[in-house]
């Protein structure tokens, strides 16, 4: 049965959650085993969509973070001897088992995180394509050999697992944070303490339940779910046995990770916070600007770093954009992502909710319009009504601050130069969208402006084979790509002397 046959056969129904649900592992897993907290503490996940708790996972304690190192620095000898086929066939049979289990994922993430099932479904097809990607890189880390260029001496450069790895991921793609991470690890030949957000666990729990299927080795991959950040990197990355950190999530706690990282001068990964800017030029194709728009606001409810969180419109065409963007956001369907006509789904909790609201009634406190939205959603759950802002003045707090949240505000600007500016008027570079049918225009945009990644007319760009990071206080490294492999792996220099010299 394929994944798309598969998704039209499934009922959701409570029996059908219930059954998932309890098919997760609740535990830690370390070591390749599953096991309690070692203090016998648990805390809750809810469903976002009525607030009812879901699961009750163990909770991981300091002492629990330790063992899992324990158990990633006695298996990272063996795996990094490992064959590279080897590692590929485990990553390709995980591509397969998730490929397999997709039905099973998309609900998952839909009852945890909120998001429509469709766009779930989305997120497996986008998470399990780094496996594959990742076990098609393995056998093509190459390094390379050469004769220096005075000719007296060889130069053999060879690429090796940087070791045990501490990996923390965010909440808002609960299986696509986990492989973009895994994935290249298991290729380099890295043992791995997976660290899931606490308000999103349990894909990541049946994800690591799913490598361990797929043939991994016992102490490869360990996860450590907590309600306890904290207490899981404070003692890790105080241990001189763990060799890098890579952290998805917003740039304050970034920051004190690469503080605490410089401790034992650990290798880091940091896909921080973005502050996307939309820009329309007015010989740009208004419908494909606003298809374009949907999808890069809309993704996850605008609950991601790539979402477009400044729309930045040529005055001549800025009245004809925000009167079709905001009917579009209008016709959306918001409900519970189990429900087959939900096209928006819940944020993640309540101060979400309280926070998007606050930058909104700002806003239009400074002189912005509601064009369509403004307003929570009343009943339960943590629902916003898709909005669009008008007339948003330039030093409104909402066009400085990542939104995270179904919400557009628009402002004009006159000239391409202007557009650039305002653009670049920010701390963050990490995402950006043009929309333009000048070529030349896409070729001087991208020169200046300070974004690690451009989509030109289109609204989502993130894929297994492209590298993903940003500039400025958006992060450092890239995921993704073949750049992505090399995050996880140091580079030996071997001087040979000159083998014709006798």
């Amino acid at each position: 049965m394929t994944a798309t046959s598969a998704a039209m056969t499934f009922a959701i129904s409570p029996g059908r959650e219930a059954e998932l649900l309890a098919s997760v592992p609740t535990g830690l897993l370390i070591g390749g085993q599953w096991r309690d907290a070692s203090d016998g503490g648990t805390f809750d996940v809810h469903d976002p969509a009525t607030g009812e708790v879901l699961a009750t996972l163990a909770s991981a304690t300091s002492e629990d973070a330790v063992a899992a190192l324990d158990a990633a620095d006695a298996a990272q000898a063996g795996w990094a001897r490992t064959a590279p086929r080897v590692r590929a066939e485990i990553l390709r049979r995980a591509f397969d088992l998730v490929t397999e289990r997709a039905e099973d994922f998309a609900l998952l993430m839909t009852l945890e995180m909120g998001k429509p099932l469709a766009e779930a479904r989305g997120e497996v097809a986008y998470g399990a394509e780094f496996l594959r990607w990742f076990s098609e890189e393995t056998v093509r880390d190459y390094g390379r050999y050469l004769t220096t260029p005075e000719g007296k001496n060889k130069i053999l450069v060879q690429h090796k697992p940087v070791g045990p790895c501490l990996l923390i991921t965010p909440w808002n793609f609960p299986l696509a944070m986990a492989t973009r991470k895994v994935a290249p690890a298991v290729a380099a030949g890295c043992t791995m303490v997976l660290k899931p957000a606490k308000l999103t666990p349990l894909t990541a729990q049946l994800f690591a339940q799913t490598m361990l299927d797929a043939g991994l080795p016992p102490g490869v991959l360990n996860v450590v779910s907590s309600s306890s950040a904290a207490g899981i990197s404070g003692p890790l990355l105080k241990d001189s046995r763990l060799r890098k950190v890579s952290f998805t999530g917003s740039t304050p706690v970034g920051k004190r990770l690469i503080a605490d990282a410089a401790q034992n001068v650990l290798r880091t990964s940091m896909e921080l916070g973005g502050n996307a800017p939309f820009i329309v030029f007015e010989d740009a194709d208004l419908d494909a600007a606003v298809e374009g728009a949907m999808a890069a606001k809309m993704r996850n409810m605008g609950e991601a770093c790539t979402a477009a969180n400044r729309f930045l419109v040529q005055e001549s065409v800025a009245q004809e954009f925000t009167r079709k963007f905001a009917a579009a956001m209008a016709a959306l369907a918001t409900g519970r992502g189990t429900e087959a006509s939900t096209q928006v789904g819940p944020l993640i909790d309540a101060g979400a909710r309280d926070d998007v609201h606050a930058l909104v009634t700002a806003a239009v406190d400074a002189g912005a319009t509601a064009v369509t939205g403004g307003s929570a959603v009343d009943g339960p759950g943590y629902f916003y009504q898709p909005t669009v802002l008008g007339g948003v003045p330039n030093d409104a707090a909402i066009l400085r601050q990542e939104i995270f949240g179904p919400v557009a505000p628009v402002t004009t600007f006159a000239t391409e130069e202007d557009a650039i500016r305002l653009a670049n008027a920010s701390e963050y570079g990490l995402a950006s969208y043009i929309y333009s049918r000048d070529f030349n225009r896409l070729l001087r945009v991208a020169e200046q402006i300070e974004f690690g990644m451009l989509g030109f007319n289109a609204g989502v760009i993130s894929n297994a084979a492209a590298p993903f990071g940003g500039v400025k206080q958006s992060g450092l490294g890239r995921e993704g790509g073949s750049e992505g492999i090399a995050e996880y792996t140091t580079t030996q220099y071997i001087g040979i002397a000159d083998p014709y010299v006798r």
